[in-house]
């Protein structure tokens, strides 16, 4: 019997295409082959009823990624209950079809119904013009008259031939609320080829960011990312016995409830091509994410911004030391003053604590955008103190997760009634205070809770808490209030996922610990994640010297936590001029391609350099901590071989005129005459 042959309401399109990318269909062979002149990437449901991954491949480099003769693989891979679907499962054909999506894409609908009638399983895959990237979902819709429970889901189901080759596995670390030198770290691991996993958990407090690479001797490489904001384990591994190499990514603690007809979604995925060295892979998925996930900057001209923040005070702020403060951020150049931690009558008491503002806090708003500046709010939205008004009427609200913010207590937020409550607070507090950006804080977003009194699972708060917690939070009050922009900072850069990018502007990475350790965030935090999602918060402690600033020119949006107001005229002047230094350059960064040069170190000199292909300039921050030599050979990346460049330096008088290829090739001396000292490199075409 050919299952394929009984087909409801099929759409062929043969050869439909959107600009560049495009999906065909062949209804003959039951294939889809999905390319946009950069990746293809083929599917089919063979006569058997089997929905299989064929092969990805590289139409530039010509690299192919063929599924292995020895373990068959389908992007259908869950469980529910005691039925498992995979490439082992049996389907019919329901519907396929084809709709264009911007940014200048295709979106791929493959509709299966599983044999027995058990389910009904929507593949959907979008491939977007000039990104080797494809994007990958799945829909489950339960067929049976009974409640089913989706207890495992594999988001990267990708299986392929190794072709006796070795293969590295490339992630970062995120930020640790307890300070550890891992905090960023990249991690570099030679796949066992007997089968032992690399793994990676990752979401909000997790371990590492939600991205993970890997390339064989040859330089063929892949990469993917999970758009999923709660914990999760994802692995790479290598069998070279069986010849393949293996992708799986899980929720994890997943247990989530189906009614009859009802539908689960599972969190988005995409898989990447590359071929080279990490910073390709990174430069990739950075350029994917900033055109089709991330959430549009407030203006691409202006942002990342430069902000100051109140918390060089800690939670001792007033109206009187808010108003001498944003007098000198304006003069400075500030572009947003946020106010954070204390300006509430208490976290979960989200009202403007009347002895510190007894004029309103909305007074001090009008002030700051008197001064033209943005106006923002801290507000550890999922915490609520145990006195607070909420938590003494509604004590259930509470969630069972044990993390302690500034000794206030987690909320549940999957739990409807507390998050209908907190949306409307989130609304009045906006509208209250005039606020322009929200400084979104807290312990572990993502609740861990087990309570049977509440409208979720218990059994299943990590999904969620994260689908129908923070995401429908934040995604509701920003359909409320959309000129309102979100910066995430979960006690640190504690939630590097790629659904995190898609509610907020910006990421903290570092949590004002320092020079070295603001280097060291933007250092791992650049290869997956594009610059402006590594943002710096830089302490009073840091002091005012061009080894402090220049250790915030690379990356997102600077943020300053000094006490302005008590600073003298000559530091006044020198911060001004860094920050306009820092406004000059902010573009080319963000635009540019990352180039990983020397990784930080207490006791090292350190580089890392972005190139603008658009511009062709090249920006580089080089940095000599404790110890190391009072000069740096420094060798540039990326430049154009035959093109010839000025480089100059923004502290050292030199100055050299040299091709591309020389500079590359021989590079040039950086003098770093001192510890702790620092140089900002500028190349330049010349015309």
């Amino acid at each position: 019997m050919r299952f394929w042959g009984i087909v409801i309401n099929i759409t062929l399109l043969a050869g439909l295409a959107f600009a560049q990318a495009q999906s065909n269909f062949d209804p003959g062979q039951n294939t889809w082959t999905l390319s946009n002149g950069w990746i293809r990437a083929s599917f089919q449901l063979t006569p058997e009823g089997y929905f299989l991954t064929q092969q990805i491949s590289d139409l530039q480099s010509g690299d192919q990624w063929a599924a292995s003769p020895n373990r068959p693989t389908s992007p259908v891979r869950l469980q529910t209950d005691s039925d498992l679907f995979d490439a082992q499962t049996r389907f019919l054909l329901v519907a396929q079809y084809a709709q264009s999506v911007n940014p200048g894409g295709v979106r791929q609908f493959i509709v299966l119904q599983d044999v027995k009638g058990r389910a009904r399983i929507t593949v959907v895959f979008d491939l977007f013009n000039n990104h080797p990237v494809l994007r990958y979902s799945l829909k489950y819709q339960n067929l049976t008259p009974e409640t089913t429970y989706i207890t495992w889901i594999n988001m990267v189901p990708w299986t392929f031939d190794d072709l006796g080759k070795r293969y590295t596995a490339f992630r970062v670390n995120q930020w640790s609320v307890v300070a550890t030198p891992a905090d960023f770290q990249p991690l570099q691991t030679l796949l066992d080829t007997g089968g032992t996993a690399v793994e990676v958990y990752s979401g909000a407090d997790g371990q590492q960011c939600g991205w993970l690479a890997m390339r064989d001797s040859d330089q063929r490489g892949l990469f993917t990312g999970w758009e999923f904001d709660g914990r999760t384990k994802t692995t790479v591994r290598q069998d070279s016995s069986q010849g393949y190499v293996q992708f799986a990514s899980t929720v994890l603690d997943l247990h989530h409830p189906v009614e009859s007809n009802s539908e689960f979604q599972v969190p988005n995925t995409f898989i990447g091509l590359f071929h080279g060295d990490w910073d390709e892979a990174g430069y990739r998925t950075q350029r994917f994410v900033e055109s089709v996930l991330a959430k549009p900057p407030p203006d691409s001209k202006t942002f990342p911004y430069v902000s100051w923040d109140s918390w060089g005070y800690q939670d001792q702020i007033n109206e009187q030391t808010l108003r001498r403060n944003a007098d000198v951020a304006a003069n400075l150049g500030v572009q947003l003053f946020v106010v954070d931690l204390g300006w509430a009558r208490g976290i979960g008491d989200w009202y403007a604590d009347p002895a510190k503002f007894p004029n309103g806090l909305g007074t001090v708003s009008d002030y700051v955008h008197s001064l033209g500046m943005k106006f923002g709010l801290h507000f550890a939205l999922a915490e609520a103190d145990p006195s607070s008004p909420v938590l003494q009427a509604n004590p259930d609200w509470s969630a069972t997760d044990d993390s302690s913010y500034f000794g206030a207590t987690s909320l549940c937020l999957s739990n409807q009634p507390a998050q209908d409550w907190l949306i409307q607070q989130a609304i009045r507090m906006i509208d209250d205070y005039h606020v322009d950006w929200i400084l979104q804080d807290g312990q572990n977003m993502v609740k861990q809770c087990t309570k049977t009194t509440h409208t979720h699972d218990p059994a299943d708060s990590n999904y969620a808490n994260a689908v129908q917690g923070i995401n429908a939070v934040v995604s509701a009050i920003q359909q409320a209030r959309p000129n309102v922009w979100w910066e995430n900072c979960e006690d640190g850069g504690n939630m590097m996922t790629f659904n995190m990018v898609q509610s907020y502007v910006t990421s903290i990475t570092n949590d004002a610990s320092g020079s070295l350790a603001a280097r060291t965030a933007v250092y791992g935090a650049t290869y997956p994640f594009p610059p402006r999602y590594a943002e710096r918060y830089m302490p009073q402690s840091d002091g005012l010297t061009p080894y402090a600033t220049h250790s915030y020119r690379f990356g997102g949006p600077w943020v300053l936590m000094n006490q302005l107001a008590d600073l003298p005229a000559d530091q006044v002047a020198f911060l001004k001029d860094q920050v306009q230094k820092y406004k000059n350059q902010r573009m080319d960064i963000s635009a540019g391609k990352v180039f990983h040069i020397l990784a930080p170190g207490a006791n090292a000199t350190d580089a890392i350099q972005s190139y603008n292909e658009t511009t062709d300039t090249a920006i580089a921050v080089v940095t000599r901590a404790a110890s190391s030599g009072p000069t740096y050979l420094f060798k540039p990346k990326g430049l154009q071989a035959q093109q010839r460049y000025t480089v100059w330096f923004e502290i050292d008088p030199s100055a050299y005129s040299q091709t591309g290829a020389q500079l590359m090739s021989n590079g040039f001396r950086v003098m770093l005459p001192t510890p702790y000292s620092s140089e900002v490199v500028h190349i330049e075409p010349q015309r």
